[in-house]
C-alpha cells in the first residue's frame, strides 16, 4: 500500500508559540486516544518532540530577554 504524499512532507514550523502549543495539545489527544496506527504514532511522537522543542526554545528566549538587563535597559529580543 503506497504512502500518502502528505506523510513524506516535513511539517512546517509553527507560526507562533500559541500555534505550536495548540497543535501539540491536539496531537497529545490523538496519541492518547489509542486509535492511531503504529506508524502514525511514531510520526506523531516525532512531531510532538519538534513542537515541544519549539515551545521550549521560545520560552527560553523570552525568559532570557526578561532576565538580561544591561545598565538597567532591557536588551531587545532577536529570534534566531
Amino acid at each position: 500500500m503506497p504512502k500518502a504524499p502528505s506523510q513524506n512532507k516535513t511539517p512546517a514550523a509553527p507560526a507562533s508559540y500559541e500555534a505550536a502549543l495548540e497543535e501539540l495539545e491536539q496531537l497529545v489527544g490523538q496519541l492518547e486516544s489509542g486509535k492511531m496506527p503504529l506508524e502514525q504514532l511514531l510520526g506523531g511522537y516525532q512531531r510532538g518532540a519538534e513542537l515541544l522543542k519549539f515551545c521550549r526554545d521560545r520560552l527560553e528566549a523570552v525568559e532570557n530577554q526578561i532576565k538580561v538587563l544591561d545598565d538597567g535597559v532591557l536588551k531587545p529580543w532577536t529570534q534566531e
